[in-house]
């Protein structure tokens, strides 16, 4: 899908991983495990970028590498919930 005819939700999801990204990339403190977030927004990134749907189990264990990657960290903390909503538009919707 291209252009008009993308899935919305995979439209949601590349810009707030995008966000999330510029947003740990200015973030001027040291993170012990700022690499490992970084490695899975680029596959985050990527998954978004390609064709058809994302496998939704992948998208969870993702957001719970980057949420362990970030942590506490409440400037970042909008970015990563934005990217948690964005995966839930995958979820299944009888999932309670």
């Amino acid at each position: 899908m291209t252009g008009g005819d993308e899935d919305p939700r995979v439209t949601e999801l590349r810009t707030a991983v995008s966000r999330l990204r510029r947003q740990l990339a200015a973030y001027p403190a040291e993170l012990p495990d700022r690499g490992v977030a970084e490695e899975e927004l680029a596959g985050l990134a990527s998954t978004a970028a390609a064709d058809g749907i994302p496998d939704t189990a992948r998208l969870r264990r993702s957001l719970l590498v980057i949420a362990s990657a970030i942590g506490s960290v409440s400037a970042l903390s909008r970015g990563l919930s934005d990217v948690h909503r964005a995966i839930d538009l995958f979820s299944d919707p009888a999932r309670p």
